[in-house]
């Protein structure tokens, strides 16, 4: 009786240890919940109702979770919901069929990419609708992806190239259109691809691959609207096993010197419109290989082929429906090239009626321009309780910081010993910046700017209110302002004081020298001050309802506190002071470089401040020379080790490093159309933190 008892206790303890060891993180817990109710609330997730339950132990045949180090590493939801075939689907919401119209694709992916450590993800006929997201490239831990028999639509988008790791993809039943994607060719460990019963159209490639797609296995592409010759290269594919062409539009005829893979078993290349002779490597002959071909115009005897002269007519018959087809295109171009004018004409005749038509001031405009005294009622109080709401629900971890108030300049004398030239920190177009400490021991940055006399005190107080709510992590907090300007809210305002937090390790752009190489940023360190800036910046744009886009971003307003977090300081500062009265920066850049028109401005701001974490400081005095000369040499080996900063090439991986260098291309891209948002950069520097991670846990281990 006490040994049974003493094994039924050692069981329990088994049993308890198990369980803690694989306990789901909450964080992780409520993206399982929120991908619920993305999904709507599916059925067949009602066992994941309770919330004190952990879901790893949860499963049943419709859905699955498995755990590893507390976090979701598979994830299975088999729906009812296939999606049935109809000629034509118009890519939107289908009552009892599909998700509601409410349903975003964008957010799904996005809530989904938070399960950092998915392996697998199985989402069957769910009624997920929209377009395959590019955002899909963010699971970059994913080896198996099984989305068939729901209702995506559009083309493949190429960024499914940065799934690296992905063996097994599955999208079948689904409405995609487009050509085969060259993408596929990039997915080094492929091994089962299939796109059955879509609406893929195109040319096949026929050559090239074979030494490319060295792991795949098995491909099918059947019942899509493929045409032209049948892609010859896939049949001697080294591993293919598995190859299923039927019911596309292939036409032409096979080489008849094909070769076929020595493991390939299964081929179908029915219900084409192919002619000529089978290959020798395709007959049945074999019994170790199974072919299906009837359904063409080849000539053989059996197969139920079809004359020659059909797959002729069928051919005739395409090209007479193209001739029509132009002739409707025409037409139809000339109806779309009238409705555009017109268009372009009632857009035109509005931005003339905006720009001379008085009417009230915008928000937009008390922030981003100097006006006069009465464009202070313009920003309503709705606008300012919104930009506090959202601001707070975005802190973040900021919660110790004190509330932003007002200081008089006596308790700013009194810091700073009367402004001592002895506690000047530093000084820029903006005006000098003091080191100062408050009467409760706090040390505080004080910078003085002189400000336009376009704005009253009543003006510049609310302004300056404004920027006091952004609270971030990653911003230097703005603990109050000081305003001299006659002590009246009539009278004209001449200097503002603004009072920062002390952030005591100086500035970003001083770590990335190499003259104190024990303060120097290796790598991984530059890619966590960026991602922290990044944020912030994001969060600029996105966090606060109206958005500040003019920031002035430089490697010297990124600040590092004592545990080298990086935080973004001179941000929003055109709100105060007004952009014709703006100074050039530095010596080398000029005015146009450096006025802020716009969210892009920011991105191409933040591009010189990838390039110097690449290169190094240096690279600052010879911005515009570098990219018209240097940023090819990006492009090789060689070049890069030639001009990327020695410590950044001595700890960082290649592939972390190749990342920031492509996204730093297209941040400094001419064309400000074609620069990612913010959110792209922030994601690719994740990334490429994340590939770097790996590989310093490679090189460890």
């Amino acid at each position: 009786m006490g040994w049974s008892s003493s094994f039924l206790l050692v069981c329990l303890s088994w049993v308890f240890f198990t369980q803690s060891t694989h306990q789901l993180q909450s964080s992780q817990t409520q993206v399982v919940l929120q991908l619920r109710k993305h999904l709507e609330y599916p059925k067949q997730l009602e066992i994941w109702n309770n919330r004190s339950t952990d879901f790893c132990y949860l499963s049943s045949e419709q859905a699955n979770i498995t755990c590893e180090n507390n976090f979701v590493t598979e994830l299975r939801i088999l729906g009812d919901r296939k999606s049935k075939r109809v000629t034509e689907y118009d890519g939107f919401s289908i009552p009892d069929q599909t998700l509601s119209e409410t349903f975003s694709m964008d957010s799904f992916v996005a809530t989904l990419a938070r399960l950092t450590g998915l392996r697998v993800l199985v989402l069957e006929s769910l009624g997920i609708w929209g377009p395959l997201h590019n955002k899909i490239q963010r699971l970059y831990s994913l080896e198996y992806l099984d989305l068939s028999g729901n209702y995506l639509f559009g083309f493949i988008p190429p960024q499914i190239s940065r799934l690296v790791k992905i063996q097994t993809l599955v999208l079948d039943g689904n409405f995609l259109n487009g050509s085969f994607p060259g993408c596929f060719y990039s997915l080094p460990n492929l091994t089962y691809l299939s796109l059955r019963e879509n609406h893929l159209s195109g040319l096949m490639p026929s050559s090239r691959y074979g030494s490319i797609l060295l792991h795949l296995q098995h491909l099918d592409l059947s019942f899509n609207h493929l045409n032209g010759p049948p892609p010859s290269a896939f049949f001697s594919l080294p591993n293919i096993s598995y190859l299923n062409l039927a019911s596309n539009m292939f036409t032409g005829s096979l080489p008849n010197h094909l070769t076929c893979g020595n493991q390939l078993q299964f081929v179908n290349i029915s219900n084409n419109r192919i002619k000529g002779l089978l290959p020798s490597c395709l007959s049945n002959a074999s019994d170790k290989r199974v072919i299906n071909y009837g359904g063409n115009c080849l000539l053989t005897g059996v197969g139920n082929q079809q004359p020659e002269s059909s797959c002729e007519e069928v051919h005739v018959k395409r090209e007479e429906s193209k001739a029509k087809g132009k002739g409707v295109g025409i037409l139809v171009g000339v109806i779309g090239g009238i409705f555009t004018v017109v268009l372009v004409l009632a857009f035109g005749f509005l931005l003339v009626c905006r720009r001379y038509c008085p009417s009230g001031s915008s928000e937009q405009h008390l922030l981003h321009k100097a006006v006069h005294d009465n464009s202070v009622m313009g920003l309503s109080s709705d606008i300012l309780t919104s930009a506090r709401y959202i601001s707070q629900a975005a802190n973040l971890g900021s919660e110790g910081i004190p509330v932003c108030r007002l200081f008089s300049l006596e308790e700013l004398m009194e810091a700073t010993n009367n402004f001592d030239k002895s506690y000047i920190m530093g000084e820029s177009s903006y005006g000098k910046i003091h080191k100062g400490r408050l009467e409760n021991g706090a040390q505080v940055a004080i910078r003085c700017l002189t400000v336009s006399k376009k704005y009253t005190v009543r003006n510049l107080k609310l302004r300056l209110e404004l920027l006091a709510k952004l609270r971030h992590p990653h911003l230097v907090c703005l603990m109050g302002f000081c305003i001299n300007g006659g002590g009246r809210d009539e009278s004209n305002a001449n200097e503002v004081y603004l009072i920062y937090e002390y952030v005591p390790n100086g500035n970003y752009r001083a770590h990335l020298s190499d003259n104190s190489p024990e303060k120097t940023l290796k790598w991984a360190d530059r890619l966590s001050a960026l991602i922290g800036v990044a944020k912030a910046v994001h969060f600029l744009h996105t966090g606060i309802i109206p958005g500040f886009f003019n920031n002035r971003l430089k490697a010297n307003n990124i600040l590092l506190n004592e545990h080298r977090m990086a935080k973004l300081s001179d941000y929003g500062l055109s709100i105060v002071i007004a952009e014709d009265e703006d100074h050039s920066e530095a010596k080398g850049q000029g005015l146009n470089s450096w006025q802020m028109k716009s969210l892009e401005d920011d991105v191409y701001s933040f591009g010189f401040i990838l390039l110097e974490s690449i290169v190094g400081p240096t690279v600052s005095a010879r911005r515009e020379a570098f990219l018209q000369n240097e940023m090819v040499s990006f492009g090789s080996q060689e070049g890069r080790r030639r001009i990327v900063d020695p410590l950044v090439l001595s700890s960082c991986s290649q592939e972390s490093l190749m990342i920031v260098i492509d996204i730093t291309n297209k941040c400094l891209s001419p064309d400000s159309s074609t620069r990612p948002s913010f959110e792209d950069v922030l994601w690719n520097l994740q990334y490429a933190a994340q590939v770097q991670v790996n590989a310093d846990g490679d090189q460890r281990s």
